[in-house]
């Protein structure tokens, strides 16, 4: 008699990468993951705080293909980011935003609740990691800290609206 633990079939539901592995798949993680690099050069300033538009991407990614396609978008689509800053540490915050919103999202958790949590738990490594590794003064992480909360909102919001489309573009 085998002994199965209960807790590995949802393990495995919320890992998995539950789709089939073809060239619209792949093709559609690739631009997922590509993408959020040249959004990363464009942000606008709403009420003089700065809205970045890269999160779009690592959400849908995060929502379509779980927490491996949020880690992937996350990961690569921050190198411009982590390169034009000069913080190779963007990416692994960005890494653990996609990894937890895609874990959220696969635990049934409506999208915004994902994101806000899964930014909750980032924020700790985006403190230590900007200030103590990165040397940014504090006043410019703060603003950091409430630029990307506004935008993982809005972002999280536009992916809950939008990603039944996109899905529809890997599925069809």
């Amino acid at each position: 008699m085998e002994y199965k633990n209960k807790n590995d079939n949802k393990f495995r539901q919320i890992f998995e990468f539950n789709h089939e592995v073809n060239w619209k798949t792949i093709s559609m993680l690739a631009l997922l993951a590509i993408l959020p690099n040249l959004l990363g050069m464009i942000n606008t300033s709403v009420f003089g705080v700065k809205i970045h538009f890269f999160q779009y991407l690592v959400f849908l990614a995060a929502i379509i293909y779980g927490p491996l396609g949020g880690a992937v978008s996350g990961a690569f689509g921050s190198v411009y980011t982590a390169v034009a800053l000069n913080n190779p540490y963007i990416i692994i915050g960005n890494i653990i935003l996609g990894v937890l919103v895609g874990v959220f999202v696969r635990l049934k958790l409506h999208v915004i609740i994902a994101v806000l949590l899964a930014y909750a738990m980032q924020l700790p490594w985006l403190w230590y990691s900007d200030i103590y590794l990165a040397g940014m003064p504090i006043r410019a992480v703060q603003l950091i800290v409430v630029a990307l909360f506004l935008s993982n909102v809005i972002w999280g919001f536009v992916a809950w609206k939008t990603h039944k489309k996109v899905s529809r573009l890997i599925i069809n």
